[in-house]
């Protein structure tokens, strides 16, 4: 609830604190004293347009600082603050503050913290409600209608809100497979004809590098093949050098014996020999080695050409052909099993649109009884009122299936009819001002705890009634002020007197300067305002007696 407010510089306005307590407060003053200027004031903490108009005359800036305080922390307050990353310690007010320069500047701040004048009106929703003769928020506003039947009804709404997000889910997964399937059926020619190409070629991993190792080995083979001809004609020949060691070995060996030098030399050329012997070998194998088959290159060559150019097509590497020809393969059969997919996700959506719809129907028969148990709730409250003629509805209307939501199928507006045989019409655009406040009265008395502000304020809700109208809004004002906080703006003694907490607002002038004042009457100051309000000028003594009466009635 509101707890605090200080006002500085704000029109008559120069320094003002005020303490407010539970219960009902009601404000009271001569016309013209500033009760305005009160409301105004708030009205800049609640995220109104700043008006530089409302700067004090001679002063640079006017500033407003509201603090609240909650037994328990309203959900919608803590969701606001914590989307705007805004700490708020436990066991701590909610400290909200506007500062406006004269030339139409303005800063806002929530516990110190520089915010947007958005974030106020985001959280004014949940903090104060304001009625008054142009009241336009509140139950005034149709978009907050639903939600308050919904809580009058006791209906679960979350149930179908989850319906709601799931069969949406699920609508939006079968499109997106449907989308998926027809781009993929598109493209299936091409898929195929890649696929064939794929199989045709048959790659394998590694298959690149063995292949270039061949190649290189017998490009190597085809660049030395004239060398190892003539080396090989050389060793083949009659005159070979291998045969002419030998035959040289053969007519040593058999005069070896005839000196030792010749045995040494027989030695030496048979080793010659074995040497000789293991070259030609060893040319031998090097052009067994590094022969090659010309027909052979020329398919190792085209194999490489076609394996490169597939890798390009398909923009990737040689390597990777074979996962390309698997993805391509899975892709085919993505398609061909795509219609059982979306049969399945068909069958996901159609029952989570069931699901929707069997919630949904729920809650609209709740709506539905309880429009009609808050319609005959309100009606009993219209009499007391003077609204004697005018009827009331709550409107349960069943919207087309593309504007359903998360809230269901129903709009849910708040009707009235002023004249008898008139029509019904929304609150705001038939009802005067102060009918439209008593209405809202009959409204919230019907409705007992199921608005949403902390605190409740009724600017001149009493406007143009008195005597036993002026003590019903004040018996049902104070109803409803019990276990929360409401403050009325009041020229009816009959509503004064019914108050908690009373606060005159006065102007006085000093000179040229005039000022605006905020006091909280004790017992005896009580009495003298309300006897004020029942004689006027002169207050009489029976006009004190019967403050008195009010007083001791309420």
């Amino acid at each position: 609830m509101l707890t605090g407010l200080s006002i500085r510089n704000v029109v008559l306005i120069e320094a003002l604190d005020l303490a407010f307590p539970g219960g009902l407060g009601v404000l009271t003053g001569e016309t013209g004293a500033g009760k305005s200027i009160l409301l105004d004031s708030l009205g800049l903490v609640l995220g109104d347009r700043a008006d530089s108009g409302l700067v004090r005359a001679g002063e640079d800036v006017a500033s407003v600082t509201a603090s609240f305080e909650f037994a328990r922390r309203p959900e919608g307050v803590e969701a606001v603050l914590a989307e705007a990353a805004i700490d708020w310690e436990p066991g701590e007010p909610l400290l909200v503050r506007r500062r406006l320069r004269a030339d139409g500047g303005s800063r806002a701040y929530v516990n110190d913290q520089p915010v947007g004048v958005a974030l106020l009106r985001e959280l004014a929703r949940f903090l104060v409600e304001l009625h008054g003769q142009h009241d336009d928020r509140g139950l005034v506003n149709a978009r907050g209608h639903r939600a308050l039947l919904d809580r009058y009804a006791r209906a679960d709404a979350a149930q179908v809100a989850k319906a709601w997000d799931a069969w949406r889910a699920a609508e939006d997964a079968l499109a997106q497979a449907r989308a998926q399937v027809a781009r993929a059926a598109a493209e299936q020619d091409l898929i195929e004809a890649h696929l064939a190409e794929l199989d045709a070629l048959k790659p394998v991993a590694g298959e690149e590098e063995d292949l270039a190792l061949q190649r290189a080995a017998m490009q190597k083979g085809e660049k030395l093949s004239g060398d190892l001809n003539e080396l090989q004609h050389l060793w083949s020949g009659s005159d070979a050098p291998l045969v002419q060691l030998r035959s040289a070995a053969r007519r040593l060996d058999r005069i070896a014996g005839e000196h030792p030098l010749l045995a040494e030399a027989l030695e030496a050329l048979d080793r010659a020999v074995i040497e000789a012997g293991e070259a030609e070998d060893k040319l031998a194998a090097a052009a067994e080695a590094l022969a090659h088959d010309p027909a052979l290159l020329d398919r190792i060559e085209t194999r490489l050409f076609d394996l490169r150019a597939a890798a390009r097509k398909h923009g990737c590497t040689v390597d990777d052909l074979p996962a390309r020809r698997d993805a391509l393969h899975a892709a085919l059969q993505a398609i061909e099993g795509g219609e059982a997919q979306i049969a399945g996700l068909a069958r996901v959506a159609m029952d989570a649109g069931l699901d929707y719809r069997a919630k949904a129907e729920a809650l609209s028969v709740q709506r539905a009884e309880a429009a009609r148990k808050l319609d005959r709730a309100v009606a009993a409250e219209l009499a007391p009122l003077r609204l004697d003629a005018a009827r009331f509805h709550t409107a349960v209307v069943r919207l087309p299936e593309e504007r359903w939501s998360a809230q269901g199928m129903d709009a849910v507006e708040f009707l009235i009819s002023t004249n008898p045989g008139s029509d019904f019409a929304p609150l705001g655009k038939i009802a005067s001002g102060g009918e439209l406040s008593r209405f809202i009265l009959a409204l919230k008395v019907a409705l007992a705890e199921e608005g949403g502000a902390a605190t409740v304020i009724f600017d001149e809700i009493d406007r143009g009634v008195g005597g036993a109208v002026a003590s019903a809004i004040g018996e049902r004002l104070a109803r409803l002020a019990r276990g929360g906080q409401l403050l009325a703006v009041t020229h009816s003694p009959q509503v004064a007197a019914r108050g908690d907490a009373h606060y005159l607002i006065a102007k006085s002038s000093e000179g040229t300067v005039t000022r605006t004042s905020v006091s909280k009457l004790d017992a005896a100051g009580r009495k003298e305002e309300i006897a004020r309000m029942l004689s006027g000028a002169e207050v009489t003594k029976e006009a004190r007696a019967q403050a008195s009466r009010l007083l001791e009635q309420a």
